[in-house]
């Protein structure tokens, strides 16, 4: 983001709201890695839900 410049900070100038490459992966890099949960979280979906384990106690 820092090579592009100001030019970073803009959409598409074709009204499709497009953005580059660049910062498409700028923006969603930090969001991509909390999508899903964490790991240990859908092992636990897993874990209770496909295998039929008991679940894990909750904190009150």
């Amino acid at each position: 983001m820092d090579i592009m410049g100001p030019e970073a900070e803009l959409i598409s100038q074709d009204h499709d709201y497009k953005m580059k490459r660049l910062q498409n992966l700028f923006l969603f890099s930090r969001s991509d890695t909390i999508y899903a949960g964490t790991n240990q979280v859908q092992r636990n979906i897993i874990a209770e839900r496909a295998l039929m384990m008991p679940k894990e106690p909750r904190g009150a």
